[in-house]
């Protein structure tokens, strides 16, 4: 009874304050509907997966909305980030991602790599030269390279392609909702906007 009762506070504190604008989210000119759907990392949970690359401008200004969102998520419900490989360009970058992931120094990098590239305009559109920029956070050049063509790394950016194929985006960001829903930011029209929608998704995923 408490369970129940907490997951509807959950759904509650999701949609207040702007439930009125949420109502009106529809499919197709607010959101579209991914079919078939594509399963998620964890099927018992509900998963919002932001697709992002770190060049792109419209990403790092989404990641502070995104950071604040993810802070305060209700049982039941997991965030996860996935670096796109949409252009094969940005796959350097998802590269350094998951070799930072196996570094287990992402709380070190992640915000530094956008920053540096955005705020103080470095190039690091190669993977030396994020290679570089990691030396010059005290991590390991060398185990960041062995890392960033390891097997683990060409496998999830593999398994990454295909899902992406399949979410059917044209762009970053792009959230996608328990592999259901895709949020475009190009859709939303305001970060704020991509927020509501994807607690209305959430919520929706949540009440079934």
């Amino acid at each position: 009874m408490i369970k129940r009762w907490l997951k509807s506070f959950a759904i509650l504190m999701l949609i207040s304050g702007s439930a009125a604008a949420q109502m009106t989210f529809t499919e197709g000119s607010d959101y579209q509907l991914i079919s078939p759907p594509v399963k998620t990392s964890q099927p018992d949970k509900v998963v919002v997966t932001e697709i992002f690359w770190y060049g792109c401008p419209h990403c790092f200004r989404f990641e502070p909305y995104v950071e604040r969102w993810s802070a305060g998520l209700p049982e039941g419900v997991v965030f996860e980030q996935v670096p796109s490989s949409l252009n094969t360009r940005w796959t350097e970058h998802a590269r350094a991602y998951y070799a930072f992931k196996m570094m287990d120094a992402l709380d070190q990098t992640h915000k530094a790599l956008f920053d540096a590239i955005h705020l103080k305009r470095q190039r690091l559109m190669s993977l030396d030269a994020v290679a570089e920029f990691a030396g010059d956070l005290g991590l390991d050049q060398k185990l960041f390279r062995e890392n960033a063509f390891s097997f683990p790394v060409e496998t999830q950016i593999r398994k990454n392609i295909q899902k992406e194929k399949r979410y059917g985006h044209q762009g970053v960001p792009a959230v996608i909702v328990n592999g259901k829903y895709l949020v475009s930011a190009s859709q939303a029209g305001s970060n704020e906007r991509m927020i509501e929608i994807m607690n209305f998704l959430v919520a929706k995923e949540l009440a079934q």
